[in-house]
C-alpha cells in the first residue's frame, strides 16, 4: 500500500487548509482510514479517522469542531479539512490505513496498518 499526503503549508492562525491523501488501492479495501500528526518533541497523535463500513468518524478533542475528515471513494482519496488553525496544530501530518483494533480507530496504532510520507503544516503569525 502506498499513501501520499499533500496540501500542507504555512498559514496564519485562524486560517484553513485542506490535506489530501491518495491511496494506491481502493479506500474501501481498508477497515479504516485516518490522519495522525507528529510535532517536534511531542508524541504522535491520532487526529481523526473514519470507519469505511459505515462512515463513522472520530476526532481528537484537540481538533473537534475544527477539523473534518472525508473521502472520495472514486478517487481513492482521503481529505482533512482544517479550519481555525492554531499554532499548536503545527506538525507533520500523515494519512494511514488501519485494521480493526481497539474501541475506536482513533486508538489504533498506525504502525499496525500502513502510512506514507507526511506533509508539513505550520501555523504561525
Amino acid at each position: 500500500v502506498q499513501l501520499q499526503a499533500s496540501g500542507g503549508g504555512l498559514v496564519q492562525p485562524g486560517e484553513s487548509l485542506t490535506l489530501s491523501c491518495v491511496t494506491s488501492r481502493p479506500i474501501l479495501d481498508y477497515y479504516a482510514i485516518s490522519w495522525f500528526r507528529q510535532a517536534p518533541g511531542k508524541e504522535r497523535e491520532g487526529v481523526s479517522c473514519m470507519v469505511n463500513s459505515d462512515g463513522t468518524t472520530y476526532y481528537a478533542d484537540s481538533v473537534k469542531d475544527r477539523f473534518n475528515i472525508s473521502r472520495d471513494k472514486g478517487k481513492n482519496t482521503l481529505y482533512l479539512q482544517m479550519n481555525a488553525l492554531r499554532p499548536e496544530d503545527t506538525a507533520i501530518y500523515f494519512c494511514a490505513t488501519l485494521p480493526p483494533w481497539g474501541d475506536t480507530c482513533l486508538e489504533t496504532d498506525p504502525d499496525l496498518g500502513s502510512w506514507g510520507q507526511g506533509t508539513q503544516v505550520t501555523v504561525s503569525s
